[in-house]
């Protein structure tokens, strides 16, 4: 048998190397392509970042969705750990906020109405009387202006919207600009801020629902988690928060210490039977502006783990209590097979005085981090 010559040998050689490189391994950066596009005629676009452990995440300029993000498990083995759509469709004809951009207010508002320096003002009512997450077509439903960029070995996009004066019932021109960034440490980094030429109110948060051991795998009560707070706010029947946290202390709400998601879900509890489980704001324990730790999260099947640190005074843990779609693959997700940590002010703020304000003002900028990180244990 003949022996190819050299040059030959080290061509087919990198040929077989190049095909044993898994596909993620590519080089740091965003790639830009279509979408889809919406009935009015709104063109759509998807946002790829990558970083060079392989980590992606995928952003949509629809609602500011994330749409992807895929992790390693303790193995090295990659999975999407967000629940998501295949199409631009799933997204624009379904309503569980799966992994959006919430505003302008996130969360809720009693009673659907705030009164501001005198004058009262009347939102929509789509939650049991209530206003939730921004109303009819909140930020979840905007195509948001995008901005990919790569800086320093990291990748992102800007992500730019105006609210107009009076938009959903809100006051005030509300101009807003929320970069994601994927680093190097395998972090998700968002930061918001937003101005305004009027008196308003504003919440941000994302609405990202998790399954550390990968989308569509089933229930994440075995999840054990840890909230960095001693203080909830317990909810009336309507899930709007009473006007003074409550310790966590002796309640089903103690998650000081790592503890499985399921582990006291099922209890006769006043509580959890308002929220149908858990769907409450937790009191971070911090003070000042600075980022401090919200939660983590650890699925000890695949050892992934998920830390959340925030500058923001609160976050709303929900337990997926009413999750009921197919999405990503054609995967059927049910109750119970994801969890939401959103870094938020306390829902109700405008009507609550004693709650840290959300009230922006002309002159000043409204400013938020959170920072998503992924590691293995």
């Amino acid at each position: 048998m003949n022996t190819p010559p050299r040059v030959f040998r080290i061509a087919l050689a990198c040929i077989v190397a190049a095909a044993a490189v898994p596909a993620w391994a590519a080089k740091p950066g965003v790639a830009r392509n279509p979408f889809g596009t919406l009935p009015s005629g709104e063109k759509v676009e998807l946002f790829t970042l990558t970083n060079a452990s392989g980590m992606e995440v995928q952003v949509i300029n629809y609602g500011g969705i994330v749409k992807s993000i895929r992790v390693p498990d303790r193995r090295g083995k990659f999975a999407d750990i967000v629940l998501g759509y295949d199409s631009l469709d799933g997204y624009a004809t379904n309503t569980p906020y799966l992994g959006a951009l919430v505003g302008r207010y996130a969360n809720r508002i009693g009673k659907a109405e705030f009164t501001l320096d005198g004058k009262t003002y009347k939102l929509a009512a789509n939650n049991n009387g209530n206003s939730l997450h921004g109303g009819l077509k909140g930020f979840d439903k905007h195509v948001w202006q995008a901005e990919p960029f790569e800086k320093n070995g990291e990748a992102g996009v800007i992500l730019m919207l105006v609210s107009p004066d009076g938009d959903e019932g809100y006051p005030g021109t509300l101009s807003v600009r929320t970069t994601l960034t994927l680093t190097k440490n395998n972090e998700l980094t968002l930061d918001y801020t937003a101005t305004t030429d009027k008196p308003t109110v504003v919440n941000l948060t994302h609405h990202d629902y998790f399954n550390l051991a990968g989308e569509g795998s089933g229930s994440v009560l075995g999840h054990a988690l840890m909230i960095n707070a001693d203080r909830y706010s317990p909810i009336d029947a309507t899930s709007i928060p009473l006007p003074t946290p409550a310790s966590v202390a002796g309640t089903p709400f103690d998650f000081r210490k790592p503890t499985p998601i399921g582990a006291r879900i099922g209890m006769e509890d006043t509580q959890l039977k308002h929220g149908n489980g858990y769907d409450h704001n937790f009191v971070i324990n911090h003070k000042g502006n600075d980022l401090a730790l919200a939660a983590r999260v650890e699925d000890p099947n695949s050892g992934r783990v998920l830390e959340v640190r925030t500058t923001e005074p609160g976050v709303q843990f929900y337990s997926a209590n009413f999750l009921d779609t197919v999405g990503t693959a054609g995967h059927a997700y049910k109750k119970r097979e994801a969890f939401c940590l959103e870094t938020q002010h306390f829902p109700d703020s405008p009507n609550k005085p004693a709650f840290p304000t959300t009230t922006l003002r002309p002159g000043q900028t409204f400013h938020s981090v959170t920072v998503y990180a992924f590691s293995t244990k």
